[in-house]
């Protein structure tokens, strides 16, 4: 087999694994963020403050922050493995077509940029970001459904396994998918947008890194890293509404039935607020959370292909 096949075929499962790991760790450092986010955005009563002193009044507060990690893990790591894993294919094609848009001069890496992806055109970064998250999110919808209400204090549930009968046995196997509509909504747009803010932002922040070795981990992960975080922050900012929305529907579908009618309820029981409840929670959590993992991501990517070389 020659190199460059054996690269092609380690890589998948390179993207695959980085994903996973990369999820996982994120998952699992910032699990008290997504759990306060939760509490916040079941009820517009509900303030961060608040909710941080109700969880610290609970027996074992710190086990408290942490409540839902374990679902949390499983949604995020197999959820980036996948959506890694697929976005990598979906470029890899979307760069063979000679009618896909590559951005001018950069066929692909080169030594001194802090990329290890296949170089697309703005339209095919959005559009390849947006069809893997939709597809990975579909996959482990059910496994948030599980994540939300567990975290949610709506819910006594003392073990995911007796949360999982209880949907079953209340709202059958379409309990598992409550929310996707909504969350499709939001992720496409999310996912697409930040593929193309980030690749932008690695664009631009490499010019002005230009004198100094991109080719380092310092170098090109700090590139990477700053670009995650500008393009979570702007991208979290644009969809939270979907995020709010969803959350009151994978808590309360028996209150709110789809996300037309849940907008309009909150919207007018609550106001526009409703719709950025937990945004800054949000912003923070995947401002590190996606910087984080989109960095140690493409780090080992870069290692681990450069070792096939």
């Amino acid at each position: 087999m020659s190199d460059g096949a054996l690269k092609r075929k380690s890589s998948a499962a390179f993207h695959f694994l980085a994903g996973l790991g990369s999820g996982v760790i994120s998952a699992a450092l910032l699990q008290p963020a997504d759990l306060l986010k939760t509490r916040v955005q079941q009820s517009s009563a509900t303030t961060l403050t608040q909710a941080f002193k109700d969880v610290l009044k609970a027996p074992n507060p710190v086990r408290q922050l942490w409540r839902g990690t374990t679902p949390s893990v499983i949604r995020t790591g197999v959820g980036s493995a996948l959506y890694f894993g697929m976005l990598n294919q979906m470029r890899i094609f979307a760069a063979s077509m000679p009618v896909i848009p590559i951005v001018a001069g950069e066929q692909k890496p080169t030594a001194a940029s802090s990329s290890s992806l296949p170089k697309l055109g703005n339209v095919a970064n959005l559009t390849s970001g947006a069809l893997a998250r939709v597809a990975a999110g579909l996959i482990v919808n059910p496994v948030t459904v599980l994540k939300v209400r567990y975290e949610s204090s709506h819910y006594n549930y003392t073990s995911l396994a007796g949360a999982a009968r209880g949907i079953l046995a209340k709202e059958g196997p379409r309990g598992f998918f409550a929310g996707f509509g909504v969350t499709a909504v939001r992720d496409a747009p999310y996912a697409g947008l930040y593929v193309l803010i980030y690749e932008q932002g690695k664009s631009q922040l490499g010019k002005l890194w230009s004198g100094q070795d991109r080719t380092t981990m310092s170098g090109s992960a700090g590139i990477n890293f700053m670009s995650g975080v500008l393009a979570a922050v702007s991208a979290t900012t644009l969809t939270n509404p979907f995020d709010a929305i969803k959350t009151r529907i994978q808590i309360a579908p028996e209150k709110y039935r789809n996300m037309v009618q849940a907008a309009k309820i909150m919207l007018a029981d609550e106001g526009l607020r409703s719709m950025f409840n937990g945004l800054s929670l949000r912003i923070g959590r995947k401002a590190i959370s996606s910087a984080l993992t989109w960095t140690v991501y493409e780090e080992v990517i870069r290692r681990a292909e450069r070792t096939l070389v």
